[in-house]
């Protein structure tokens, strides 16, 4: 621990020296003779208040990538369009129009831009729509974002990669919290969206799993007016006789969870909730009633500690507690905060960031070992699964200069980031089971203890 210590003192002086001479807020023009990777953002709709925060951190990942001497001198880029976000008025897979301009843009990437690796979108419906040109275009396929698709089957064409933990360690987190806290009985209200859904039935299934009651949960079409009967449904408010749940999860999106939380509200906070990981954001702080959730709920989400900086908690006889520091999200943060006027990071930025990095990491080391830029999908998803093998030795994201270099000499380097310590499965799934259970206390998230949430069962 006093080495990772040590370790980020120093990386944070090299941070400093380097990030002087990119205080501007401005973006670069773009380079010449660049290696482009596309970005598919929410910029307009419901998640468009993240976009231009993940944009951000991709940005960063490609002036840090390109000071340290890029691939072979020629620079990286960012090439972003629009993914027209609209996950709160999905009510089911059918087109939208929304999704369909998504669609658009994804491909003016591929063949107005050119690109051959590609980073998100935020949107799980509109992740699986695309996933047909992905194949057929053997794109590399970074999804960073919470709630993107599950990967559970290799692919004979196309790489996809997932960096965030996938519903069912979520769902299980979840479930685990709430058993260690005394709750026997459960349920949901939950959105119609397959990420959402997904959370909702992982958590179910989990509880009972864990000898927890599930009481009848509630789903319901984002976009709504009013919420109102699906409250009342939820904490059994039309009938008094019954009790409502020791827990309700919320698994939504923030522009409905805010609507349904002060709608709550005004029926007096019935029962007690419990947040899924996509309400941990700004987004949904700014849109609730201050003061509303302080006492009555708590929520959880994937954890920024690595497990280098994690230690089992001698207190807690389970051993699933950890007690864990959190310096390399703050040198992170302090890293993007200086690049962009003092802006902070939200949490998806993280894995951002470390999306435009791994895609690096496989080109510059791709190019070392075959003697040529990798640009079908399939074989860089296998040079970044090479690369994080945990046998190999680290390559730090503040400290990309020395990780470029040993690359280049064909040495392989598994990926210490701005997230997470990455190891993934053979189908690309990064296998990161820390979470972080978190408060709202009056307009900011307090986080508590990181906890291990691994699951027996294994998806």
């Amino acid at each position: 621990m006093r080495c990772m210590e040590t370790g980020l003192i120093v990386g944070l002086a090299s941070l400093l020296s380097a990030s002087c001479s990119l205080m501007a807020p401005d973006e670069p023009d773009e380079p010449e003779n660049a290696i482009k990777i596309g970005a598919l953002l929410p910029f307009s709709g419901s998640e468009s208040a993240i976009g231009r925060n993940l944009e951000q951190a991709m940005l960063l990942a490609v002036e840090d990538l390109t000071a340290a001497g890029g691939l072979e001198g020629r620079p990286f880029d960012i090439v972003s369009r629009d993914s027209h976000s609209n996950q709160d008025s999905h009510s089911n897979h059918d087109s939208h129009p929304n999704q369909d301009r998504g669609l658009d843009q994804l491909l003016s990437l591929i063949y107005t831009d050119g690109v051959d690796y590609l980073v998100g979108p935020e949107e799980n419906e509109l992740a699986r729509e695309i996933a047909f040109w992905v194949k057929k275009d053997d794109l590399l396929h970074m999804l960073p974002g919470y709630a993107a698709p599950s990967i559970a089957r290799r692919e004979e064409v196309g790489g996809k990669m997932r960096l965030a933990p996938s519903p069912f360690a979520v769902g299980c987190a979840l479930a685990k919290t709430i058993v260690r806290d005394g709750v026997r009985t459960a349920n949901s209200l939950s959105a119609r969206d397959d990420y959402n859904a997904g959370v909702s039935t992982e958590f179910t299934t989990h509880f009972a799993a864990l000898q927890g009651r599930i009481l009848p949960s509630v789903t319901f079409t984002s976009g709504q007016p009013t919420y109102e009967r699906k409250i009342e449904a939820a904490f059994n408010l039309d009938d008094p006789e019954r009790a409502p749940a020791g827990r309700t999860l919320l698994a939504a999106y923030p522009a409905a969870a805010s609507t349904i939380v002060t709608e709550w509200t005004v029926h007096g906070r019935p029962g007690r909730w419990l947040l899924g990981p996509a309400l941990h954001t700004e987004v949904f702080l700014a849109n609730i009633p201050q003061g509303t959730l302080d006492d009555n709920s708590y929520g959880i989400s994937p954890s920024l500690s690595l497990r280098s900086e994690c230690s089992p908690n001698p207190n807690d006889p389970t051993g699933e507690a950890l007690s864990c520091t959190h310096w390399n999200a703050d040198a992170f943060a302090y890293h993007f905060s200086r690049r962009w006027n003092h802006e902070v990071p939200f949490p998806a930025a993280h894995f951002y960031y470390d999306g435009v990095v791994l895609i690096a990491m496989g080109l510059v080391y791709g190019y070392a070992t075959t003697g040529q830029i990798i640009t079908s999908g399939l074989e860089l998803r296998q040079k970044i699964l090479e690369l994080n093998d945990p046998k190999n030795d680290v390559a730090l994201w503040w400290d990309l200069s020395a990780a470029m270099a040993k690359l280049r000499a064909g040495t392989p380097l598994r990926y210490i980031g701005a997230a997470a310590e990455y190891e993934f499965d053979t189908y690309g799934a990064s296998q990161n089971h820390i979470m972080q259970k978190w408060t709202i206390q009056g307009d900011q998230f307090v986080d508590g203890d990181p906890f291990d949430a691994k699951c027996m069962v294994q998806q």
